[in-house]
């Protein structure tokens, strides 16, 4: 084995770590859309998302190195094959998107409408990704 190469348990609980951080990420956008932060609100719907992607990607041992990489392995190893729906899919490929523009274009400014129409967009990805996982 490879000294970056993981054991089943490692995996394991790296797969229950990132999941557990997504639906925790979840909470604070929630957090933030009711205190009105609706760009930082956005920013942690895409990194909810994201560590859900991430969390099933460790599981089935599929690398990725970046952003754009977790995007793309998400397509080809669930989104291709249907086992993640294509609507979360584009969903995904929206917030990752608007949260690059959110954290680095200026003069965007997030709506609440826009942001609590992405909450639960956002908590159906993880949901499905969560769901994919415990297969």
């Amino acid at each position: 084995m490879k000294k970056h190469e993981l054991d089943q348990k490692s995996i394991d609980a790296l797969t229950v770590y990132r999941l557990e951080r997504a639906k925790a990420t979840l909470l604070e956008a929630q957090t933030l859309i009711e205190n009105n932060f609706f760009n930082a609100a956005v920013n942690r719907l895409y990194y909810a998302c994201y560590y859900a992607a991430i969390a099933l990607l460790v599981k089935h041992r599929i690398s990725a190195h970046t952003h754009s990489g977790v995007k793309q392995m998400l397509g080809l190893h669930f989104v291709v094959n249907g086992k993640l729906s294509s609507e979360n899919a584009r969903f995904y490929n929206q917030i990752f998107n608007d949260r690059i523009t959110g954290d680095y274009d200026d003069f965007i400014i997030y709506e609440k409408e826009m942001a609590e129409e992405m909450l639960p967009k956002a908590t159906s990805l993880v949901t499905a990704i969560s769901q994919l996982i415990d297969q």
